[in-house]
Formats: structure tokens, C-alpha cells, sequence
């Protein structure tokens, strides 16, 4: 039997089955898992004659000598496995626990299957399935949040490269508010926040060691830059985002402030399950009462915000007060006058 790609694809296949003590595969059920990788990858299954024939093969002494026993099932049938669960006819490095988890890690990735500008995902995972011969599971059972509509998020493959690369480019960016501005961008870090993605680099223009956020969905369009790369020095993104909540970094609030809000006896214990923020710290059980150690930011002001009649800013002042004038203002747009209007 010649040992071609093919032959080499069903012999892993068959080996990780042998070697699976977790699982009892009779005949019919080594033919399922190769034919179901072939029928993937070449539209046309393998016989089961076929698989009668490949086991002999590996049982040879001349060719992997494999330790191939058959154990009875029940009356009719028996079960194919190693005698030696540390026995493979390949040197491999992953175990049937790390084949598994490889699995639920192809699920996560298949997730970006279709989104354009994802090509290259496309034959990393085509790659996985092949070199290790499995596939996600074809019964969906888990979901991400994910907006597949969001615009710029066919770039991101393009733009992680530039980023891997050091190459800088030059991006023409437009604002919600129509303003439009083209600058040459040293690209360092790309962070995923609140089903948006936002590149993080160095704008040329700006000071030597400031850092710039664009959001992907409002570039408009980007080219290289035929400059030298600015290297990032001095921002250890590992840590950056640790103060606070989101990908904003205020400019008028540069230092670190304990936020401290009061819940409603309804809502803190989801609170307390799910922190707003990693710092956070339960103050007082009783009182529900919870504490932040963050720059305050925008994007903290909406999470606030998002609780409605739930939460109370009791500290920063400052805070506090700008709350409040956030809730005036949307009690005047829910007004009796306002809805008299209509």
C-alpha cells in the first residue's frame, strides 16, 4: 500500500482513535470519523474496506508494528484501541486531551469563517483540520456576541498584519461628525471593545510618546507609509487598559480615582458577579455599595448609565454631579411639555 498524503491523513486519524481510552470505536465507527474528514476535505468518503486495510497495514511488523487489539463490545461487535494508551505510530506533541481542546478552539475561530478580508483564517484553520484530522463540531452549541455588519472589519486581517510588521501607515479617518483628517500612523496594539475594534499606535504630529486610538469602522482608507517606524518605547499594553473601562484614556482626568456606587437590592448581587471593572471591591454589603479604582472615562459614564434607576454615584463629587445633569437632561427629553410637542 503506498503511504501517500492520503493514506498518511486516515493513519492520524485512525491513530488518535486508537489511542482515545475515553472512547470505544468499533468498526463502523473509525469508518464515520475518516470518512467524515474526507468528505470535507475532497467531497468523496473512503470505503470501509478500506479502513480493514489500513488497520492490517499498521498492525505489520514491516511498516508501525501498532498494538491494534480488538475488545468485545457485546455480542456482535467488538472495539478497536492501542493496548498501550501511550503507544502512537507518530511522534505527536498534542494528547486526545489537547486534540479536544484544539477542537473548542477551532469552534472559537470558525466564528470569523466568511467575514471578508479573513482569507487567511480560512487556511489556518483548513490547516488544523487537516494536519490533525478534526473539525469543528457540526452541532452548534455555543455563540459569541459578534456584529458581523460592523464596517472596517473586513481590514482587520490587513491591519494586524501592518501591525505585526512595524509598518506604518497612512490613514485617512472620518468622524461621526463628517470631520475628515489623513495622517501617517505608527500602528503598536489592536483591542476588541464592545463589538468594535480600535488600532492603538503613535500619530505622527502628536508627541513623541502619545498614544492614538482609531476605530476601524471610521477609517476610511489606508495605504503604507514610506517613513521610518516609530517604535513604541514606553506603553506596555499589558497594563494599559488596567485603570479603566474600555479603550479610553481621559485627557482631563489623568489620575486614578476610587468610584464608589450604590445599587438597588435587585441588582447588586449581578453587579457583584459580573465587576464593572477588575478593580472592583464590594465597600459595604449591607448598604450595596461597590468601589473602582479607575480614570473615569466615557465609556464608564454609559456603563452607569446603563443601570438606570439602579445605580447612584455616591463619590467623586464631580462625578456625581455630572451624572446628575445627565439624568436632567434626559428627564427634559421625556418631559409632559416634550411629549405635548409630538
Amino acid at each position: 500500500m503506498p503511504t501517500n498524503k492520503n493514506a498518511l491523513l486516515r493513519y492520524k486519524i485512525l491513530d488518535r482513535c486508537f489511542s482515545d481510552f475515553s472512547h470505544r470505536y468499533s468498526i463502523d465507527d473509525l469508518h464515520k470519523k475518516v470518512d467524515e474528514v474526507f468528505y470535507d476535505l475532497y467531497g468523496k468518503g473512503v470505503s470501509i474496506r478500506q479502513i480493514w486495510d489500513d488497520i492490517k497495514y499498521m498492525r505489520d511488523r514491516m511498516t508501525y508494528n501498532a498494538p491494534v487489539k480488538a475488545y468485545p463490545f457485546d455480542k456482535r461487535r467488538c472495539y478497536y484501541r492501542y493496548e498501550n494508551s501511550d503507544f502512537t505510530i507518530f511522534n505527536n506533541e498534542l494528547s486526545v486531551k489537547d486534540v479536544s481542546t484544539l477542537r473548542s478552539t477551532i469552534d472559537m475561530l470558525s466564528r470569523f469563517r466568511g467575514v471578508p478580508g479573513n482569507a487567511w483564517l480560512e487556511e489556518v484553520i483548513s490547516n488544523l483540520e487537516y494536519r490533525f484530522g478534526i473539525k469543528p463540531d457540526a452541532e452548534k452549541l455555543v455563540s459569541f456576541e459578534q456584529n458581523e455588519r460592523l464596517k472596517g472589519i473586513e481590514n482587520l486581517g490587513e491591519l494586524i498584519d501592518y501591525t505585526i510588521r512595524h509598518q506604518p501607515i497612512k490613514i485617512l479617518y472620518r468622524t461621526f461628525a463628517g470631520q475628515e483628517s489623513e495622517d501617517v500612523f505608527h500602528p503598536y496594539y489592536i483591542k476588541q471593545f464592545n463589538n468594535r475594534w480600535f488600532l492603538f499606535g503613535h500619530q505622527d504630529g502628536h508627541s513623541g510618546d502619545s498614544i492614538t486610538n482609531k476605530a476601524l469602522d471610521r477609517i476610511v482608507r489606508f495605504t503604507p507609509a514610506h517613513v521610518p517606524f516609530i517604535p513604541n518605547t514606553k506603553t506596555d499594553f499589558n497594563t494599559y487598559f488596567n485603570d479603566i473601562v474600555g479603550v479610553t484614556i481621559p485627557d482631563d482626568r489623568p489620575d486614578v480615582e476610587t468610584v464608589v456606587l450604590r445599587f438597588d437590592d435587585k441588582r447588586f448581587p449581578y453587579v457583584v458577579n459580573k465587576p464593572i471593572h477588575s478593580s472592583q471591591t464590594v465597600i459595604d454589603e449591607k448598604e450595596h455599595t461597590i468601589g473602582l479604582h479607575v480614570r473615569p472615562n466615557k465609556e464608564l459614564e454609559a456603563a452607569i448609565m446603563s443601570y438606570g434607576p439602579q445605580v447612584e454615584v455616591l463619590q467623586p463629587a464631580w462625578l456625581r454631579e455630572k451624572m446628575r445633569n445627565n439624568v436632567m437632561a434626559l428627564m427634559q427629553k421625556y418631559s409632559i411639555q416634550q411629549d405635548e410637542r409630538l
